[in-house]
């Protein structure tokens, strides 16, 4: 993978639904190139789906939080980790090193659901204990990918 192809998808992850046309003049390839480039992208795996960002304050969650999850023992880890891919208000679930084994971000209703959802994930077997955090505001969400020429970067 080279510069113009993490150009591409820097060009991909802000905005997907942009044509092969528009790409093609941001990072200065002929259409062909850039659609034949995304093509071996998504063979190889790199792009995995193309996906929507949504407003959570729009689709009613007006509470964002972080959770730290320490479980018992690993022997833990598929059951847990299999209960957080079942639980909707689960944005993300990152298993980690350090002091705690999972951080999950969450996006739920309100405090009372976000209440609800912490007994359910303390009723988890295997979890030891929690601690959570409530996101005031969100300042940055997305790729690090940012080399879209329009940005600044360079191809």
């Amino acid at each position: 993978m080279d510069s113009v192809d993490r150009s591409i998808l820097a060009c991909l992850s802000e905005n997907a639904r942009q044509s092969a046309t528009e790409i093609s003049h941001k990072v200065h390839l002929s259409i062909a190139a850039v659609i034949e480039r995304i093509r071996k992208l998504e063979r190889q795996g790199v792009i995995r789906q193309y996906t929507i960002v949504t407003d959570q304050h729009k689709m009613g969650n007006d509470v964002s939080a972080l959770m730290e999850v320490t479980l018992e023992h690993p022997k833990y880890y598929e059951e847990f980790a299999k209960a957080m891919e079942n639980t909707p208000s689960v944005a993300a679930c990152y298993y980690l090193t350090g002091d705690f084994d999972f951080l999950i971000q969450i996006y739920t209703r309100s405090s009372e659901t976000l209440e609800q959802l912490h007994r359910v994930i303390k009723s988890v077997p295997g979890v030891s204990s929690t601690k959570t955090y409530f996101v005031l505001k969100e300042m940055k969400h997305g790729s690090c990918t940012d080399m879209c020429p329009e940005n600044g970067a360079s191809a």
